[in-house]
């Protein structure tokens, strides 16, 4: 029964990041891009975190964690580079 929770999980979660994708690079303004792009990154962690469930990885949770920090510092710059044209003061 969780096999089949699993497989309908990573499917949801595919067809999150296909049209969060189409956002990305489809979205009219750049603000929408930044939040595509970290709705993008939630998504992946979500993703990594359903394949190490499903394979019963411990690596693949810690490697969910960097891609939240990653994408975390990513959005932040970004961010602070569309408001005020520098990331760094």
């Amino acid at each position: 029964m969780i096999d089949i929770a699993l497989n309908f999980a990573l499917a949801a979660v595919g067809l999150a990041l296909g049209l969060t994708g189409w956002r990305l690079l489809r979205g009219p303004e750049p603000t929408d891009r930044v939040l595509a792009l970290d709705t993008l990154y939630i998504n992946t962690v979500g993703l990594v975190i359903l394949l190490g469930m499903r394979l019963g990885s411990d690596l693949l949770f810690e490697a969910a964690l960097v891609i939240a920090m990653l994408g975390f510092i990513g959005t932040v710059a970004l961010a602070r580079f569309l408001a005020r044209g520098d990331v760094v003061e």
